[in-house]
């Protein structure tokens, strides 16, 4: 199966990918490693909001809601 790298709110809904990177800066990215987004951890796409921002990830058994400009800078890896 060949893999692909997107970033985070390109992932379909019901998709599992594993976080790639992320491209946030300074205290943004402290926020996001903290919540969980460490590279290798996977993560669903879970549902999006009725005007599809924001959109609602499953990572490490917790639900967050994220923006489209923050989930723009994340990369993960799809199959």
């Amino acid at each position: 199966m060949e893999k692909h790298v997107i970033t985070l709110d390109r992932l379909p809904i019901g998709k599992t990918g594993r976080v790639a990177a992320i491209l946030h800066k300074g205290l943004s990215r402290r926020r996001f490693l903290d919540l969980g987004f460490v590279p290798g951890t996977l993560i669903t796409t879970y549902f999006t909001s009725f005007t599809g921002d924001p959109t609602a990830y499953r990572i490490r058994g917790t639900t967050i809601a994220l923006r489209k400009e923050d989930s723009s800078k994340i990369l993960v890896i799809t199959e």
